[in-house]
């Protein structure tokens, strides 16, 4: 088992997106290759999790059009 790594930001920090993410099919009611927030998006952490496999922290960030989005460390910044 994969030792799960500790998260670097925290629930309710603000972020930044800084690439346009883009669905990769695990958004609901969107099409894949859609984009769901562009760079540059605000949001605000509203839960952290572990992805099981890889140990990997996962943000869920709520952004401005209220839409919350799975995150990994590398495509968000703190504001």
């Amino acid at each position: 088992m994969i030792e799960p790594r500790q998260p670097l930001y925290q629930w309710g920090q603000r972020m930044r997106a800084v690439i346009d993410l883009i669905n990769d099919g695990s958004y609901p009611d969107m099409p894949a290759d859609a984009l769901l927030a562009a760079s540059g998006t605000m949001g605000e952490i509203v839960q952290v999790g572990t992805h099981v496999d890889s140990g990997t922290p996962i943000y869920l960030v709520e952004f401005a059009d209220r839409r919350v989005i799975g995150c990994l460390e590398e495509e968000i910044v703190p504001v």
